[in-house]
């Protein structure tokens, strides 16, 4: 019997998400940079002496087959991967689903690298952060992008650059250790609450990108500029610049679509900017999740945060990407 656990990061967004997207790249071609931290999705699979499937997540499944599996992703990649009955998958994170930080990309890498691990078989990040991506946007036809996936299975602050056939580049951010350990003491995380509304919001964005609509076209082109924009900016070393730009970027994401953010994400951005924050986004797709501000000074901007009841959750990098953590 073979048990094993991965370890695949979650994410924050730095520059150009949503240029991530098929419905976008496929015109114009994406660009994006992505930070994996050190907030983990963990999957852990396990050989068992019952002719079944025992999944536990935040739900309990025993299932006879493959077919009769209620979670999408777990029932997509044990098909294709053709996995037979007698296993146990049990997955755990630090931070739950729906708080805006890339959790079913993390999910489908992590399931992907334990499955490959359990057989001794070799897989690239490239190739593991592809194969979950086709499986979430062509296989469970979910409106998600690459960024999740990639950053993922990578790890590090990464840049990638989508080609309109979908071919993904990578490359490392070239930030100096001291830009790095800035970026590390000044960019904070503050929780909202969970979003409900990715899905829909996403869906939205897609399905007006594949229509031409030109205001959403030309506001993802703005984006992916603000993305290379902030790329220079820190591997110029000016990690206040790119605080400033992350204050632009978040309202070419609220000018997208009127459903990213609400009232109360507003406020909360404004007490943010008017308390230490340079400026700052909400992680993830929008109405909920994570705000992340850039801040000159953090003890005041965690002082006004905690006085609007927001928690704070601290991090640091990560730059290992998705990998096995035991083995037993």
């Amino acid at each position: 019997m073979t048990m094993l656990i991965t370890r695949t990061p979650l994410r924050i967004s730095i520059g150009g998400g949503g240029t991530d997207l098929p419905s976008y790249y496929e015109r114009r071609g994406g660009f994006f940079i992505s930070a994996a931290i050190g907030k983990y999705m963990f999957i852990a699979i396990n050989r068992t002496f019952t002719r079944d499937y025992l999944l536990k997540y935040s739900a309990l499944e025993r299932r006879a087959s493959v077919e009769e599996i209620d979670h999408r992703i777990v029932r997509a990649v044990l098909s294709e991967h053709r996995v037979e009955p007698g296993v146990e998958i049990v997955s755990t994170a630090d931070i739950p689903a729906g708080a805006g930080l890339g959790s079913s990309g993390a999910f489908t890498v992590g399931l992907l690298r334990a499955l490959y691990a359990i057989r001794r078989e070799h897989v690239s990040p490239g190739a593991l952060a592809e194969e979950a991506a086709r499986i979430e946007i062509e296989t469970l036809g979910e409106p998600v992008g690459k960024q999740d996936q990639y950053i993922a299975a990578f790890g590090g602050l990464t840049c990638f650059e989508v080609a309109t056939d979908g071919r993904v580049s990578v490359s490392p951010l070239g930030v100096s250790n001291e830009t790095l350990h800035e970026l590390e003491e000044r960019l904070l995380l503050f929780f909202t609450g969970y979003s409900r509304s990715a899905g829909e919001i996403l869906a939205d964005q897609d399905q007006r990108s594949r229509s031409d609509e030109a205001e959403v076209l030309d506001g993802l082109d703005r984006t992916k500029e603000l993305g290379r924009e902030i790329k220079r900016a820190l591997e110029r070393g000016e990690p206040q610049r790119f605080g400033e730009l992350m204050g632009e970027h978040w309202n070419a994401k609220r000018e997208r679509s009127a459903g990213i953010s609400n009232p109360e994400i507003d406020r909360w951005y404004e007490t943010g900017v008017q308390n230490g924050a340079v400026g700052g986004k909400l992680v993830g797709a929008g109405k909920g999740g994570f705000l992340m501000f850039y801040a000159d000074d953090p003890p005041g901007l965690r002082t006004a945060m905690k006085a609007q009841g927001l928690p704070e959750t601290r991090f640091a990098f990560d730059f290992d990407g998705s990998t096995v953590l035991v083995r037993d």
